[in-house]
Protein backbone atom coordinates (compact mmCIF):
# COMPACT_ATOMS: atom_id res chain seq x y z
CA UNK A 1 0.00 0.00 0.00
CA UNK A 2 2.81 2.79 0.58
CA UNK A 3 4.28 2.06 -2.82
CA UNK A 4 0.91 2.65 -4.43
CA UNK A 5 0.71 5.63 -2.72
CA UNK A 6 4.22 7.31 -3.03
CA UNK A 7 3.62 5.86 -6.78
CA UNK A 8 0.42 8.42 -6.77
CA UNK A 9 2.21 11.02 -5.30
CA UNK A 10 5.31 11.24 -7.64
CA UNK A 11 2.74 11.18 -10.65
CA UNK A 12 0.25 13.72 -9.37
CA UNK A 13 3.00 16.10 -8.87
CA UNK A 14 5.16 15.40 -11.72
CA UNK A 15 1.57 15.87 -13.41
CA UNK A 16 1.11 19.31 -11.89
CA UNK A 17 4.85 20.91 -11.93
CA UNK A 18 4.42 19.59 -16.27
CA UNK A 19 1.16 21.56 -16.54
CA UNK A 20 2.59 24.29 -15.41
CA UNK A 21 -0.47 24.84 -13.35
CA UNK A 22 0.84 23.73 -9.91
CA UNK A 23 3.17 26.23 -7.61
CA UNK A 24 3.91 28.56 -10.25
CA UNK A 25 0.24 29.39 -11.16
CA UNK A 26 -0.85 29.65 -7.78
CA UNK A 27 1.96 31.81 -6.32
CA UNK A 28 1.63 34.22 -9.07
CA UNK A 29 -2.57 34.18 -8.68
CA UNK A 30 -1.46 34.37 -4.52
CA UNK A 31 0.97 37.67 -5.32
CA UNK A 32 -1.58 39.09 -7.88
CA UNK A 33 -4.36 39.40 -5.07
CA UNK A 34 -1.92 40.63 -2.46
CA UNK A 35 -0.50 43.25 -5.04
CA UNK A 36 -3.90 44.65 -6.15
CA UNK A 37 -5.70 45.13 -2.95
CA UNK A 38 -4.02 47.54 -1.55
CA UNK A 39 -4.41 49.66 -4.47
CA UNK A 40 -7.92 49.49 -3.43
CA UNK A 41 -7.51 50.22 -0.33
CA UNK A 42 -5.53 52.99 -0.79
CA UNK A 43 -1.85 54.31 1.26
CA UNK A 44 -3.23 54.15 4.59
CA UNK A 45 0.17 51.64 6.37
CA UNK A 46 -1.67 51.30 9.52
CA UNK A 47 -4.96 49.71 7.96
CA UNK A 48 -3.08 47.58 5.56
CA UNK A 49 -0.84 45.97 8.24
CA UNK A 50 -4.59 45.78 10.55
CA UNK A 51 -6.16 43.73 7.76
CA UNK A 52 -2.81 42.40 5.88
CA UNK A 53 -3.56 38.43 7.32
CA UNK A 54 -7.21 38.50 6.27
CA UNK A 55 -5.56 39.81 2.63
CA UNK A 56 -3.10 36.70 2.92
CA UNK A 57 -6.03 34.14 3.90
CA UNK A 58 -8.50 35.41 1.11
CA UNK A 59 -5.39 35.25 -1.60
CA UNK A 60 -4.76 31.84 -0.36
CA UNK A 61 -7.95 30.08 -0.20
CA UNK A 62 -8.66 31.38 -3.78
CA UNK A 63 -5.15 30.01 -5.11
CA UNK A 64 -5.92 26.97 -3.62
CA UNK A 65 -8.69 26.33 -5.91
CA UNK A 66 -6.67 26.58 -9.10
CA UNK A 67 -6.22 23.26 -10.55
CA UNK A 68 -8.42 21.55 -8.61
CA UNK A 69 -10.30 20.26 -11.42
CA UNK A 70 -6.71 18.36 -12.43
CA UNK A 71 -6.81 16.18 -9.51
CA UNK A 72 -8.97 13.71 -11.40
CA UNK A 73 -9.53 15.28 -14.51
CA UNK A 74 -6.20 14.36 -15.92
CA UNK A 75 -7.29 10.42 -14.85
CA UNK A 76 -10.16 10.28 -16.41
CA UNK A 77 -9.60 11.13 -19.68
CA UNK A 78 -6.33 9.00 -20.05
CA UNK A 79 -8.43 6.12 -18.25
CA UNK A 80 -6.26 6.19 -15.55
CA UNK A 81 -9.31 6.93 -12.66
CA UNK A 82 -10.83 3.27 -14.13
CA UNK A 83 -7.92 1.45 -12.91
CA UNK A 84 -7.99 3.19 -9.72
CA UNK A 85 -11.36 2.00 -9.25
CA UNK A 86 -10.48 -1.47 -9.88
CA UNK A 87 -6.57 -1.16 -7.90
CA UNK A 88 -7.31 -3.38 -4.64
CA UNK A 89 -5.73 0.12 -2.93
CA UNK A 90 -8.67 1.57 -1.80
CA UNK A 91 -10.24 4.18 -3.51
CA UNK A 92 -10.50 6.66 -0.06
CA UNK A 93 -6.04 6.07 0.73
CA UNK A 94 -6.08 6.63 -3.37
CA UNK A 95 -8.30 10.03 -3.00
CA UNK A 96 -6.29 11.00 0.03
CA UNK A 97 -3.29 10.67 -1.63
CA UNK A 98 -4.14 12.65 -4.64
CA UNK A 99 -5.36 15.59 -2.47
CA UNK A 100 -1.79 15.54 -0.59
CA UNK A 101 -0.05 16.06 -3.78
CA UNK A 102 -2.41 19.02 -5.22
CA UNK A 103 -1.45 20.53 -1.71
CA UNK A 104 1.82 19.78 -2.13
CA UNK A 105 2.28 21.55 -5.90
CA UNK A 106 -0.19 24.72 -4.73
CA UNK A 107 -1.32 25.05 -0.99
CA UNK A 108 2.34 24.26 0.07
CA UNK A 109 4.64 27.25 -1.85
CA UNK A 110 1.60 29.58 -0.59
CA UNK A 111 2.43 28.88 2.84
CA UNK A 112 6.34 29.75 1.91
CA UNK A 113 5.87 32.82 0.63
CA UNK A 114 3.11 33.86 2.37
CA UNK A 115 5.78 35.93 4.67
CA UNK A 116 7.36 37.50 2.05
CA UNK A 117 4.13 38.77 0.62
CA UNK A 118 3.20 39.76 4.47
CA UNK A 119 6.56 41.84 4.45
CA UNK A 120 4.51 44.07 1.34
CA UNK A 121 1.59 44.16 3.56
CA UNK A 122 3.64 45.80 6.33
CA UNK A 123 2.53 42.94 8.96
CA UNK A 124 4.10 42.67 11.68
CA UNK A 125 6.97 40.27 12.59
CA UNK A 126 4.90 38.10 15.12
CA UNK A 127 1.94 37.99 12.84
CA UNK A 128 4.17 36.64 9.44
CA UNK A 129 4.68 33.33 12.25
CA UNK A 130 0.90 33.38 12.90
CA UNK A 131 -0.22 33.75 9.65
CA UNK A 132 1.79 31.22 8.24
CA UNK A 133 1.26 28.45 10.70
CA UNK A 134 -2.39 28.78 10.25
CA UNK A 135 -2.15 28.88 6.81
CA UNK A 136 -0.03 25.14 6.94
CA UNK A 137 -3.38 24.13 9.03
CA UNK A 138 -5.48 25.61 6.65
CA UNK A 139 -4.53 25.04 3.64
CA UNK A 140 -4.60 21.40 3.62
CA UNK A 141 -8.05 21.25 4.96
CA UNK A 142 -9.42 23.18 1.59
CA UNK A 143 -7.51 20.77 -0.29
CA UNK A 144 -9.66 17.63 1.21
CA UNK A 145 -12.62 19.89 1.29
CA UNK A 146 -11.75 20.76 -2.71
CA UNK A 147 -11.63 17.30 -3.43
CA UNK A 148 -14.91 16.55 -3.18
CA UNK A 149 -15.50 19.08 -5.52
CA UNK A 150 -13.15 17.42 -7.90
CA UNK A 151 -14.76 13.94 -7.83
CA UNK A 152 -18.07 15.11 -8.82
CA UNK A 153 -16.82 17.15 -11.44
CA UNK A 154 -14.54 14.31 -12.99
CA UNK A 155 -17.49 13.31 -15.60
CA UNK A 156 -17.92 17.02 -16.77
CA UNK A 157 -16.16 18.91 -19.24
CA UNK A 158 -14.73 21.94 -18.13
CA UNK A 159 -16.10 22.14 -14.89
CA UNK A 160 -13.25 24.36 -13.41
CA UNK A 161 -15.68 27.14 -12.17
CA UNK A 162 -17.88 24.81 -11.07
CA UNK A 163 -15.71 23.34 -8.95
CA UNK A 164 -15.02 26.72 -7.29
CA UNK A 165 -18.96 27.31 -6.80
CA UNK A 166 -19.33 23.97 -5.00
CA UNK A 167 -16.28 24.33 -2.86
CA UNK A 168 -15.52 28.26 -1.85
CA UNK A 169 -19.17 27.39 0.96
CA UNK A 170 -17.42 24.72 2.41
CA UNK A 171 -14.41 26.88 2.62
CA UNK A 172 -15.81 29.61 4.62
CA UNK A 173 -15.39 27.74 8.32
CA UNK A 174 -11.83 27.63 7.48
CA UNK A 175 -11.30 31.41 6.36
CA UNK A 176 -13.57 32.42 9.62
CA UNK A 177 -11.36 30.17 11.79
CA UNK A 178 -8.08 30.85 10.24
CA UNK A 179 -8.50 34.48 10.63
CA UNK A 180 -9.69 34.68 13.63
CA UNK A 181 -7.25 32.36 14.83
CA UNK A 182 -4.40 34.65 13.55
CA UNK A 183 -5.81 38.12 14.99
CA UNK A 184 -6.02 36.00 18.58
CA UNK A 185 -2.13 34.75 17.99
CA UNK A 186 -0.99 38.73 16.85
CA UNK A 187 -2.98 40.10 19.76
CA UNK A 188 -1.75 37.35 22.47
CA UNK A 189 -5.36 37.54 23.50
CA UNK A 190 -5.05 33.38 23.16
CA UNK A 191 -2.44 31.98 20.79
CA UNK A 192 -3.57 28.71 20.95
CA UNK A 193 -7.45 29.40 21.58
CA UNK A 194 -10.31 28.59 20.65
CA UNK A 195 -10.41 29.40 17.01
CA UNK A 196 -7.01 27.41 16.73
CA UNK A 197 -8.73 23.94 18.19
CA UNK A 198 -11.55 24.68 15.26
CA UNK A 199 -9.09 25.31 12.63
CA UNK A 200 -7.49 21.66 13.53
CA UNK A 201 -10.59 20.26 13.72
CA UNK A 202 -12.02 21.36 10.39
CA UNK A 203 -8.49 19.79 9.26
CA UNK A 204 -8.96 16.62 10.50
CA UNK A 205 -12.66 16.41 9.40
CA UNK A 206 -12.17 17.43 5.78
CA UNK A 207 -8.55 14.69 6.09
CA UNK A 208 -11.33 12.37 6.67
CA UNK A 209 -14.69 13.18 5.14
CA UNK A 210 -13.32 14.31 1.89
CA UNK A 211 -11.96 11.19 0.61
CA UNK A 212 -14.93 9.64 2.07
CA UNK A 213 -16.94 11.49 -0.50
CA UNK A 214 -14.71 11.80 -2.95
CA UNK A 215 -14.55 8.01 -3.45
CA UNK A 216 -18.39 7.69 -3.45
CA UNK A 217 -18.99 10.51 -5.82
CA UNK A 218 -16.23 8.47 -8.15
CA UNK A 219 -18.03 5.62 -8.24
CA UNK A 220 -21.75 6.75 -8.51
CA UNK A 221 -20.24 8.50 -11.32
CA UNK A 222 -18.74 5.42 -13.19
CA UNK A 223 -21.47 3.52 -12.04
CA UNK A 224 -18.98 1.15 -9.97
Amino acid sequence: MTRAILAILRRDLAISLRAGGGAGIGAIFFLSVVMVVPFAIGPDQKLLSQIGPAILWVGALLASLLGLERIFGADAEDGSLDLLLLSPLPLEIAAFSKALAHWCATGLPLVIVAPLLGLLLGVEMKGLGAVTLMLLIGTPAIAFLGLIGAALAASLPRAGLLIAVLIVPFTIPVLIFGTAATAAAITEASPFGTAFKFLCALLLFSAVIGPVAAAAALRIGRGA
